[in-house]
């Protein structure tokens, strides 16, 4: 959500970053509406102390038997609380699409985040590892031999439809072992607390983290009220909503593991093989609040904490700065870090790591009380997978793919296999 304050003061610097983004929005648009909004309270203020003016007057008048002053205050008294009430009504209205305004509006990029109109304008930073030569064609992860059994996307189509998976035996136990070494190493090295949440939420929570109210159709909302989660972002940050930290409690990190929930909406089409994009998916989640100085620093060290991931690996990677036009709703900048898949032979994105900013933090009035006095101020917040377990998995299986089908796995995972080091092209775990 967007300081209307700063709007006002500067308009310009608002206006420059819509345009960055290629929304037709201006500040003059907000602030017809804000000033529309303050006119109707200044002329309720102004009706009000008239009212209470004329009120006073009403008992001397009929004090002293001036019966015309008496019904000409007493209309006059009705006529303002009538007028109050109207202005009231406007005001509330006027802030109403206000808010409605400034809920749908997405938060200013950094100076420093290129601009582009989409992917094809991302910048990348650095690349690590070096993608393996294989001396055959490396296969896409469904289509080997060792996780034919494994990875069952008709069984699973029977139970729920398109987009959703049924794994079993050493693919399901690789699955389940990734993500417990990506918690641990987050928690043990990261200085991440583990925290495990519900998936369920209430609607205001998704409006928080910005899912709400533009976004909807990408998520499932549940009979009941609550909204199925897309990410334990939504989870973790809301766990400041409404509340006032002490200074000195900052920053908080988190981590979790969490099912998360897409509809993909406008997917059609897309990656409809194997299981790179699902409705259904797991993966570990890091969220950091902390105080507006850090949160630039904190935007680093959140990136690395999902590169090691992958350093731990061995998996190739590179990380991108995202342009203005591929950017997220609620992000001021994003690095995007996007596992080599020699199956694709692509790299395709497994985290992608956001600093915030106050524009969460305003959503669910989140704040701290500085160290040393005065009003309390917004947090910053920062999300970022640690990473998508699914994609992850598929990582692994690609790159560590033989020509008979079966897969050595990652020497950095075996403590997580109980020492097992490979699956042989019938699916078993040796």
């Amino acid at each position: 959500m967007h300081d209307i304050r700063m709007i006002r003061e500067t308009p310009d610097v608002f206006d420059a970053g819509m345009a960055k983004l290629g929304v037709s929005v201006t500040s003059s648009d907000v602030l017809a509406i804000d000033t529309a909004r303050r006119a109707s309270i200044l002329a309720a203020e102004e009706a009000q102390a008239a009212r209470n003016a004329a009120s006073k007057l009403v008992g001397a008048a009929k004090a002293k038997g001036e019966e015309a002053e008496f019904e000409r205050l007493r209309a006059l008294v009705a006529d303002k609380k009538a007028e109050i009430a109207r202005l009231d009504d406007d005001a509330k209205a006027a802030d109403a699409r206000l808010q409605e305004m400034l809920s749908t509006l997405p938060n200013l990029p950094f100076d420093d985040v290129p601009e582009g109109a989409d992917e094809n304008d991302n910048v990348e930073l650095r690349r690590w590892g070096t993608p393996r030569v294989f001396d055959f064609a490396p296969k896409e992860h469904f289509e080997l031999a060792g996780v034919q059994d494994g990875m069952d996307f008709e069984t699973a189509a029977k139970l729920a439809g398109s987009r959703f998976v049924l794994m079993s035996g050493a693919v399901a136990r690789v699955h389940r072992a990734l993500a417990q070494f990506m918690l641990d190493t987050h928690t043990t090295e990261n200085d991440l607390t583990e925290v495990n949440g519900p998936v369920m939420v209430r609607e205001e929570m998704m409006f928080g983290t910005g899912q709400l109210p533009k976004f909807g159709e990408d998520s499932y909302k549940l009979r009941e009220g609550w909204w199925l989660i897309p990410t334990s972002e939504v989870t973790l940050t809301n766990i400041v909503n409404d509340v006032i930290l002490d200074e000195g409690y900052l920053p908080r990190r988190y981590a979790a593991h969490s099912l998360c929930f897409r509809s993909e909406a406008g997917s059609a089409g897309r990656d409809t093989s194997g299981m790179l994009r699902q409705h259904q998916f797991e993966k570990v989640e890091m969220v950091s609040v902390t105080h507006p100085d850090a949160s630039r620093d904190e935007h680093e060290r959140m990136t690395r904490c999902a590169e090691g991931i992958l350093e731990k690996l061995g998996l190739p990677y590179r990380t991108i700065v995202l342009c203005t036009g591929d950017m997220g709703f609620g992000a001021r900048k994003t690095h995007d870090i996007e596992v080599w898949l020699p199956g694709q032979n692509a790299y395709r994105e497994i985290s992608s790591v956001s600093v915030c900013g106050d524009f969460q933090a305003r959503r669910m009035n989140a704040r701290f009380r500085p160290t040393a006095g005065g009003k309390p101020e917004f947090v910053h917040t920062l999300n970022g997978s640690g990473v998508a377990v699914g994609r992850c998995l598929i990582a692994v299986l690609e790159n560590g793919q033989q020509a008979d089908g079966s897969i050595d796995l990652p020497e950095g995972l075996h403590p997580w296999l109980g020492g097992k080091t490979r699956i042989s092209a019938d699916g078993k775990m040796v």
